[in-house]
């Protein structure tokens, strides 16, 4: 049953909400149109037994009252509603054999009207029957002499008598459904501004707060939220600034261990004292622009993401001028605006585009034109790939596999998560498959 419910049900709050609120109001509206249908019906039925048992009782009194004589013109002379007929005759028009007539049916005419009548007027006899929906009764003059027959065909019921009562009803119908549309979207609205200000600030941390403005709840939410989201941007600034100082610390006397190395008389001892020096100073760097965000004060501002794989493709290329031109290669559109942080997506280009040539030996970057609301970037090597179980296992922070990288290829294993911290910043992601020809396959995603 959840199974179905999910299958049938919309997505949105909004939505589910006003199916929710329209099912309630088809039931209500069903289950009024049922009492008033009843209603009608019973209001029908008490009206056409008036009507009909004071036409019987009319043509009784007719013919006991006038001689014989002009019975026969009385009777053609009287004007009977539709479904009622009624005849003079020697022998009753109820037969043996026939039906008894139950009772609601029998209210139509009332017998004991007849049978309960000052005596000139009573009748001797009444017979009653039904035969193929129809109520036969037949009455015996107080003469004896002839007996009044009256034959009743009900007439069908009319709940919706009236065509203008169902047309004002789909109306009012139609303008409910409406409302309740536009009730439940602007009830929800804050809702998806929440949601909207939350994917902001997952992709800025300097985004601009939510209006503290409607309703009680949704004013105490968004006050709440701003709240948070200014925490969470002085946390991100004291740690930045925290940093900032570790590092100044540590590069002072890392640069005073250079300047004593070079004092050194041993010259492989100042060689590999030095190299150490540089290997920790890079991963001192490394380790800051990871934990730093730099990219949090950027701006995101529209910017040409072909361009961009171009621009570091080439510089990939001045970085390596012994390399076959056909290492660095791009595929895709010219030109494919998007909005984001130039210096941040850069970095991350930089570092996929690094890791496939340090590791594949092969730089290719594949541009995709956006489909469904996405933009797909893929970098391809021809390196040896990595098993896939460690696919997500290299985006940890100084996460090595040293039996597919060798670690003489520079690097402290932050270039992955730097890259997909920046990516996901922007909304996107980037994941590792391997190549069915060979290699290692980058494929990022950005927002449309």
């Amino acid at each position: 049953m959840r199974g179905i419910l999910r299958r049938f049900l919309p997505c949105t709050l909004a939505a589910r909400t006003a199916v929710f609120l329209l099912l309630a109001l088809m039931a209500v509206q069903a289950a009024g149109l049922t009492i008033h249908a009843l209603d009608r019906v019973d209001l029908q039925r008490a009206a056409m037994e008036r009507e009909t048992s004071a036409r019987v009782f009319t043509l009784w009194r007719s013919m006991v009252i006038n001689p014989p004589d002009r019975r026969a013109v009385m009777l053609a002379e009287m004007e009977l509603p539709e479904g009622l007929e009624a005849g003079l005759d020697s022998l009753p028009w109820v037969r043996s054999g026939m039906l008894p007539a139950p009772p609601p049916v029998l209210r139509m005419v009332r017998p004991e009207i007849l049978l309960g009548g000052p005596p000139r007027w009573r009748a001797r006899e009444v017979q009653a029957g039904m035969g193929f929906g129809t109520l036969y009764v037949s009455a015996l003059l107080p003469d004896g002499s002839q007996w009044v027959n009256v034959k009743l065909r009900m007439p069908p019921l009319r709940p919706w008598h009236s065509e203008t009562f169902l047309i004002a009803f789909l109306l009012m119908t139609a303008a409910a459904a409406l409302l309740i549309v536009w009730a439940t979207r602007r009830l929800t609205r804050p809702v998806s501004d929440l949601a909207r200000a939350a994917n902001a600030l997952g992709r800025d941390v300097n985004a601009p707060p939510m209006p503290e403005d409607g309703p009680l709840e949704v004013a105490t939410a968004a006050r709440a939220f701003n709240t948070m989201a200014e925490r969470i941007r002085r946390f991100v600034g004291d740690r930045t600034q925290m940093l900032a100082a570790i590092g100044h610390d540590l590069r002072t006397p890392i640069t005073r261990l250079k300047l004593r190395a070079e004092f050194m008389e041993d010259e492989e001892q100042r060689a590999k004292m030095l190299s150490d020096l540089e290997e920790m100073e890079a991963m001192v760097n490394a380790t800051l622009a990871f934990a730093r965000d730099d990219a949090a004060a950027e701006p995101s501002v529209p910017l040409d993401l072909a361009a961009l794989c171009r621009t570091v493709l080439d510089e990939a290329a001045d970085a390596r001028p012994d390399a076959p031109a056909e290492t660095f290669a791009y595929e895709g559109p010219e030109r494919l605006t998007v909005r984001g942080r130039p210096i941040a997506l850069k970095r991350a280009l930089a570092n996929l585009v690094a890791n496939a040539l340090n590791y594949g030996n092969a730089a290719r970057v594949v541009l995709v034109p956006p489909q469904g609301g996405q933009i797909q970037l893929r970098v391809e090597d021809e390196g040896p790939g990595i098993p896939e179980e460690s696919h997500e296992a290299v985006f940890q922070p100084f996460r090595r596999l040293e039996t597919s990288r060798n670690r003489e290829t520079g690097g402290v294993g932050l270039g992955l998560p730097i890259a997909r911290n920046i990516l996901r910043a922007h909304g996107g992601d980037v994941v590792l498959r391997n190549r069915p020809e060979g290699g290692l396959l980058a494929v990022a995603t950005l927002p449309a």
